[in-house]
């Protein structure tokens, strides 16, 4: 397994227990949590930058940290989703 993989599995397995303290509405509430716009601006120039090739080894970090911050409430998105479809008997 890489380091990569590895690195989703852990995170995985903490949100799961983040997730185990989740109530309906708890659930709820994740599944709404939205970027604020300064923070989405920011990301939209930090990816043309990258994609355009021109960011800075900096940049780069910053946008990364973004990308896997983003990836990881995606998951505890889908845990609340999954949460909520299981208490509606889905």
């Amino acid at each position: 397994m890489g380091h990569a993989t590895a690195a989703v599995t852990a995170i995985d397995k903490m949100l799961d227990q983040l997730s185990g303290c989740l109530n309906a509405e708890a659930a709820r509430r994740v599944i709404d949590l939205k970027i604020d716009e300064e923070t989405q601006a920011r990301v939209a120039a930090l990816g043309e930058k990258a994609n355009e090739g021109l960011i800075s080894a900096e940049e780069l970090d910053e946008y990364k940290s973004y990308v896997e911050m983003a990836d990881i409430i995606a998951i505890l998105k889908l845990k609340a989703r999954r949460f909520l479809a299981t208490m509606n008997g889905v």
